[in-house]
């Protein structure tokens, strides 16, 4: 019975997969120029909505007062 391919399937390949992915998750800890250029983009449309959301706040105020208390009775 040959002692070394078993030892090369059960200790050595494990081992080899787990370190080589070890060090490839450790390379690309950081965030890239395109995912800051997305976090970017994504920040820019949330600050548009959001303002857009106060706008219409402000509309509905002005509107119609009570619009606020009516709309949590029904929840």
């Amino acid at each position: 019975m040959d002692v070394v391919p078993i030892l090369l399937v059960v200790i050595v390949a494990p081992l080899w997969i787990i370190f080589h992915y070890t060090t490839k998750w450790k390379q690309m800890k950081g965030i890239t120029p395109e995912d800051e250029a997305s976090l970017g983009d994504l920040r820019t449309s949330a600050d548009r909505l959001e303002e857009r959301l106060r706008v219409m706040e402000r509309i509905m105020d002005d509107e119609v007062p009570d619009w606020r208390s009516r709309n949590n009775d029904k929840f």
